[in-house]
């Protein structure tokens, strides 16, 4: 499995931004493939949820499950040499059932990387 290494600089952020997004029920996924070859086994992640979200125990819970999602799901559904961001929605990211959050993502990154629905079972 790749590893994760967490996006810390807003150029980064930024730049994923500009790319592809996919909306889905509890999160907002944006992605973009990376074209340095420095870091090619990795893949790079960054959690960002807006005061809209709600206070900041309610960002704090919603950013603390986008860490985990991202730690369960992208290993192993993720491609390496992308960057991906994952943005918390209001009322969504910190109340939904964890599994609901498990399958948004899993939709989303189908949906980024074009993958059809014959993959739909994994």
């Amino acid at each position: 499995m790749p590893p994760l290494e967490t996006l810390r600089f807003r150029s980064d952020f930024v730049a994923v931004a500009r790319a592809r997004k996919c909306s889905v029920h509890s999160l907002v996924l944006q992605a973009r493939k990376r074209n340095d070859t420095g870091n090619d086994g990795m893949i790079r992640v960054g959690f960002t949820c807006s005061r809209k979200v709600g206070n900041a125990v309610a960002r704090n819970r919603a950013k603390r499950r986008l860490r985990e999602l991202a730690r369960q799901v992208l290993p192993e559904h993720g491609h390496v040499g992308w960057d991906y961001v994952l943005v918390g929605l209001r009322e969504r990211t910190a109340s939904d059932d964890f599994a609901i959050l498990v399958r948004d993502l899993k939709a989303a990154l189908r949906k980024i990387h074009g993958i059809r629905n014959q993959e739909r079972a994994s």
